[in-house]
């Protein structure tokens, strides 16, 4: 694992390597035990290394044997041994034992078509000195990130975006378009970022310059096409092993390794199969609540124990209290984007807790959006029934009632009861447009009375980009496509990438690995879902070896618990950063419409918590990223001002 960066002048003028350093250090977090730097004319090649696998001679940028071939890469091959001795085979010589030098050979003999051989999470930059060829390249979904920045005739490129802001021209100014992307989602889907002229590389795409021109084209995209000859039976055995298989796989390291442990399925599956694979008991780290009788809803520990204790692991525990507000202009400042979601909190914190004994960590991320995991699936399900009332009674009756359901609380009773109010608030709508509901933040008449001024220049909706590439044959497998396409890259990868690396601690996806993705894609969504069971497949597969409790446990998300936080503790640091004064100094918003929303959540009307997390944090990241100031000095006037409010 490491962070890369460099700076391409697309007219050969030389550059300094100065620039290279500065990139390296602000990142030195991704890779606190190496650094590299290749120099040519018009090129500086970076990155800060993390040692993982072959530590002492794992350093990069790798080469081949005359150094023609220079590469620096971030993430890991899982797939590098089978490569390897193919490579081998054919008389290439390795130089390391570092997974990442098959990128090189790989190259050497298929040029960039190598990238579709790979099986992992990576964001490369590889320059091929005889064509003089830059190729930059990210994994299939996204695990890893990669930011590139183009003006005139250079080119800048980075793990992170702080990196890219060290380059002289680019410039931490906010894109419009993108703020109302972000209230829209709760996230800036790619390949746009919320800073003007700096882009994502695509998930599954490579950038190619040479000969002075650049070219993005994908190499991969997820595409659900259903096998109906795939029976149940066949199909759970064969998502178990292929599932055993790639935790198998990631587990391989030079280094201490465990798991996060939430006692839901996805975490729990993994953690079985590795106790199943590994030499001693598997190290697991969970993260609770203090919050009290009426906090249960949120805390996991009870059911992470259970787990724990089926599979005798060397489980660690973390109690999260809501004094965080001075915690969060550094982990904002982490992830170089303010995103609406608050497990950035207790994904940093249990990572940071992990980290005092492992490098490595496996996590469960991914499972909902392959395999049928969010109540928004079900929707095309209950719609059918739902329409089978009578037109009079639904719009008559049961529409205005939905109304008045609560949105604010949570608990067994109280999801249901939200559930069902969004569920028939949302009937009359298209089946898409239903989706959109579901996960939008702001809608858009919502976020034409909140800005201050329109965008320029508005952001095409991402979410109608992705359904425009899903087959219509099955619409639940298509709303998991879309959701592999935009929230799992921007908003779940993306943190789990950004709180992980910021602890210099590398997590690993099992189930996000190729042959889970391809099998994942080929299930028909009604072996996924059945009945109204979320993830049936999954959970048969797994029925033999989790408690029978993992497998009946609801869903809940990974967040804090921020609607009682923002009521409570947290609810000084909303009124510092959100207060009429500072709202309308920023300028990008109406005071009122966030004084409003802030007293709709207070009264328990509404439950905003999301949206105003955003708010809060857009008003962070303005501070450290617009303004210039350092995430220290951000959190020492914070704590100088909620002490000033207490004392008022």
């Amino acid at each position: 694992m490491c962070g890369i960066h460099g700076v391409m002048a697309l007219d050969g003028a030389p550059l300094d390597p100065a620039v290279a350093a500065r990139m390296g250090t602000v990142s030195r977090h991704r890779g606190p035990d190496d650094a590299g730097l290749f120099v040519t004319d018009g090129l500086l090649l970076g990155m800060r290394r993390l040692s993982i696998i072959d530590l002492a001679g794992g350093h990069q940028p790798l080469h081949d044997a005359d150094g023609s071939i220079q590469l620096v890469c971030n993430g890991e091959i899982y797939n590098f041994r089978e490569l390897r001795r193919e490579l081998e085979a054919r008389g290439r010589r390795f130089a390391t034992g570092s997974d990442c030098e098959v990128l090189v050979h790989l190259y050497a003999e298929q040029g960039e078509a190598m990238v579709s051989r790979l099986d992992g999470m990576f964001g490369f930059a590889l320059w091929d000195q005889r064509r003089r060829r830059l190729v930059l390249g990210r994994d299939r979904l996204g695990i890893k990130p990669l930011y590139y920045w183009l003006e005139g005739n250079r080119l800048a490129f980075a793990s992170e975006i702080k990196s890219l802001l060290e380059v002289p021209g680019v410039s931490a100014e906010m894109d419009s378009a993108s703020l109302d992307q972000l209230l829209y989602l709760g996230y800036v889907a790619s390949p746009r970022t919320l800073f003007r002229g700096v882009r994502k590389l695509p998930p599954g795409h490579l950038l190619v310059v040479e000969e002075g021109r650049v070219d993005i084209r994908p190499y991969w995209r997820p595409t659900a096409a259903a096998d109906p000859a795939l029976g149940e039976a066949e199909a759970r055995e064969e998502l178990r092993a292929t599932l055993r298989d790639s935790v198998r796989a990631q587990m391989v390291a030079d280094v201490p390794l465990g798991a996060f442990l939430s006692g839901g399925l996805d975490s729990s599956a993994v953690v079985a199969l590795m106790a199943g694979a590994g030499s001693g008991p598997t190290k697991t780290y969970s993260i609770g609540f203090d919050l009290g009788a009426a906090g249960a809803y949120y805390n996991e520990l009870p059911d992470a124990r259970r787990v724990a204790e089926h599979f005798g692991t060397d489980h660690h525990e973390i109690i999260v209290r809501p004094d965080v507000a001075e915690l969060l202009p550094k982990l904002i400042w982490h992830m170089d984007e303010p995103l609406a979601d608050s497990a950035i909190i207790t994904t940093f914190l249990v990572a940071e807790f992990a980290r005092r004994s492992v490098t490595v960590i496996l996590s469960g991320v991914g499972g909902d959006e392959l395999l049928g995991g969010y109540r928004r699936y079900l929707g095309p399900h209950y719609l059918q029934r739902f329409n089978r009332v009578p037109r009079w009674l639904r719009e008559g009756c049961m529409v205005p009632l939905a109304r008045w359901l609560p949105s604010d609380r949570h608990g067994p009773v109280s999801n249901l009861l939200r559930y069902a109010r969004e569920f028939i608030s949302h009937s009359s709508l298209p089946p898409q447009q239903q989706y959109q509901a579901y996960v939008r933040l702001f809608d858009a008449q919502a976020r034409a009375g909140l800005l201050a001024a329109p965008p320029s220049s508005p952001a095409p909706d991402p979410l109608a980009a992705a359904f425009a590439r899903v087959d219509a044959a099955d619409f639940v497998n298509g709303l998991m496509q879309v959701d592999l396409e935009t929230q799992l890259p921007d908003d779940l990868l993306l943190l789990t990438d950004k709180m992980t690396m910021a602890c210099s601690l590398e997590c690993r996806v099992p189930i996000l690995g190729n042959a889970m993705v391809d099998l994942a894609l080929r299930l028909p969504s009604s072996l996924k879902i059945r009945n109204g069971r979320l993830k049936h497949l999954f959970k048969s597969a797994m029925a033999d070896l989790l408690p029978p409790e993992t497998l009946g446990k609801a869903k809940r998300g990974f967040g804090a618990p921020m609607g009682a936080w923002l009521k409570k503790e947290l609810r000084p640091l909303m009124q510092l950063t959100l207060s009429p004064e500072v709202v309308a100094r920023r300028g990008l918003f109406r005071p009122a419409a966030v004084s409003e929303a802030m007293a709709l959540h207070e009264s328990s009307r509404r439950d905003y918590s999301d949206h105003l997390q955003c708010l809060m944090n857009l008003e962070i990241w303005s501070r450290i990223y617009l303004d210039g100031r350092s995430p220290a000095d951000v959190s020492l006037e914070l704590a100088d001002g909620l002490r000033t409010r207490v004392a008022a």
